[in-house]
């Protein structure tokens, strides 16, 4: 890759740590399958059809609409940017929001020659805004690409703010790619893009976050029937049909596992609770998260990469993501920041990991 994510690599080489604040979803999700005989040579080059009409069903669309593969929601990004690049001729301008999760700059980056950044402000709460994007966008721009709940500061956009971005982007003839992979969260309150325009708007998520399938490699995109069938031909001419057996133990989850999900997904509400409240008796300023498990926290210290780095890492063992990771601007410079990202995706909620590794990251600040 020309555009290598920073972020991921500092991710992958972290070591072990006692007190691990750096995922954003959940885990610990075990599931007895059942699936009894299965056909293991069947292939679908548009699908499973079972499993995409449970996903159709559960987000209110057609089962045309719905795109599945085995990539998870970043190779689904990753293969509708490429996508939409080489099929807009003449639209070689990319609009990504600022601040945002590393990778989908990256990939942006990869295939479009120009890309320019919608800031979302920090005064006004993250809010994705039509009227700042207004002073970006250009006859040239092929591609926004936005998340919602914005990564990292947790802001929900409203139903208005999406309609205005989609009215600006239908007189401007540009797609918007919405990775909505928390929204999982708590669906009902995040309204999501495709229901506002189903011919430019895309959607991507999964079960990873919210549920804890990671291991699944679910990818799922809502797109027009369209780009959806193109979406399909684009995977046959890349890697072939996406994994079946993923899918068949997906509509096995998604239809006999549906309450073990939602009981599983319910785990994580106490620890919210007890991390806002430390947040809030140590006096810490943090975008409020209303759906997903992660904290856009404002820290006493001046430069938290260096501080994860060498402090807490080494001398703590614990670990949080810097906030320089979602700071980027086009290149690779790391920006000084007191902000860091804190997650409670791998806090296992059997035990009581939680409340010890909030009394030793107030060391760590401490000191």
């Amino acid at each position: 890759m020309k555009h290598p994510s920073l972020y991921l690599e500092w991710y992958v080489n972290v070591p072990k740590v006692n007190y691990d604040f750096r995922s954003s979803g959940t885990a610990y999700f075990d599931y007895g399958l059942n699936l009894g005989e299965v056909d293991m040579s069947v292939n679908y080059a548009h699908g499973n059809p079972v499993t995409t009409d449970l996903l159709a069903g559960m987000y209110g669309v057609k089962s045309e609409n719905v795109f599945v593969s085995s990539e998870g929601t970043s190779g689904q990004n990753a293969r509708i940017i490429r996508l939409l690049a080489e099929k807009n001729v003449g639209k070689d301008e990319a609009i990504v929001e600022y601040p945002t999760y590393e990778p989908l700059l990256r990939q942006t980056q990869e295939h479009f020659p120009r890309v320019k950044r919608l800031e979302r402000s920090e005064k006004e709460g993250y809010r994705l805004s039509a009227e700042a994007l207004r002073r970006v966008v250009s006859s040239k721009t092929g591609l926004l690409v936005v998340t919602n709940p914005h990564a990292p500061s947790g802001s929900v956009s409203s139903g208005q703010e999406l309609q205005e971005i989609m009215t600006l982007a239908r007189k401007q003839g540009f797609y918007v790619l919405c990775d909505e992979i928390y929204a999982e969260f708590d669906r009902k309150a995040v309204p999501t893009l495709f229901s506002v325009d189903p011919q430019l708007a895309i959607v991507t998520s999964s079960l990873t976050k919210a549920y804890g399938l990671g291991g699944l490699k679910l990818g799922v995109a809502l797109a027009s029937k369209k780009l959806v069938d193109e979406l399909y031909v684009d995977v046959l001419n890349t890697v072939g049909n996406s994994s079946n057996i993923t899918q068949v133990v997906a509509a096995e989850i998604l239809s006999r596992g549906r309450e073990q999900l939602e009981r599983h997904r319910q785990k994580w509400t106490l620890l919210k609770r007890e991390t806002e409240e430390w947040l809030n008796e140590k006096n810490i300023e943090f975008s409020t998260s209303k759906v997903s498990i992660t904290y856009w926290a404002k820290l006493p210290i001046t430069d938290t990469y260096n501080w994860v780095n060498q402090q807490t890492i080494p001398h703590y063992s614990l670990a949080l993501v810097p906030g320089t990771f979602f700071l980027f601007d086009s290149g690779y410079k790391l920006v000084k920041t007191c902000r860091a990202r804190l997650g409670l995706g791998n806090v296992d909620p059997r035990s009581l990991n939680l409340t010890e590794g909030l009394k030793v990251l107030e060391k760590a600040i401490e000191a």
